[in-house]
């Protein structure tokens, strides 16, 4: 294969930088990138340095936001007694795509892991524990991923926020629409079972 230029790889590289992009993917970017007008890779620079300079986060839920306050913190709508505690801000926008959620959230930036050396001082565990105290949260809502890290970050949250007599609850778990039971892992099908209801 001959060899591209130089400005091509760097922008190859700096691609491959991002989450799930890899050489090729990054390559096939970079070469569409060349063919469109030269209109649309600056709209496309402009936006990127408009996004970095003009969103931050929410001084509430610590959500993205153009403002102090994100769209939700600010809609009166939103029923301010149930509070939803996820790792990220991109599960806001997974939970807010279903339309099933009518309350507030709480990022915490990420969650235990002592293997990557993140521990309860490098969470947002002291803004959830004020807010709990603060606000009338009646229902507390642990959307961590079923995985070791969240698994750990949902039992410390629940003992840290036990005496503060908000009702503590779980995300259900259990088969995923459409899946055959023959190919389900063990603890997906444990927790289905253990997660049963009556029809």
């Amino acid at each position: 294969m001959a060899p591209l230029s130089p400005a091509l790889e760097r922008v190859i590289a700096e691609l491959c930088r991002l989450p799930g992009i890899g050489r090729k993917t990054a390559q096939r970017l970079a070469l569409h990138l060349l063919k469109v007008p030269r209109e649309e890779v600056g709209a496309l620079a402009s936006a990127l340095g408009e996004m970095r300079d003009g969103v931050r986060l929410c001084s509430v839920c610590f959500h993205f936001s153009d403002g102090d306050l994100c769209s939700i913190c600010s809609d009166a709508r939103r029923d301010r007694s149930l509070l939803c505690v996820v790792e990220e801000a991109g599960n806001v926008v997974a939970i807010e795509r279903t339309g099933a959620w009518r309350g507030l959230y709480h990022v915490l930036g990420g969650s235990l892991s002592p293997l990557k050396d993140v521990g309860p001082e490098n969470l947002r565990f002291e803004e959830l524990v004020a807010r709990v105290r603060s606000e009338e949260v009646r229902e507390v809502v642990l959307a961590m991923n079923p995985d070791v890290d969240g698994e750990a970050t949902a039992v410390y949250i629940a003992r840290l926020l036990k005496a503060l007599g908000a009702q503590i609850t779980r995300l259900a778990q259990g088969l995923p629409a459409g899946a055959d039971l023959e190919f389900t892992d063990d603890l997906t099908l444990t927790r289905a079972l253990e997660g049963r209801r009556t029809y």
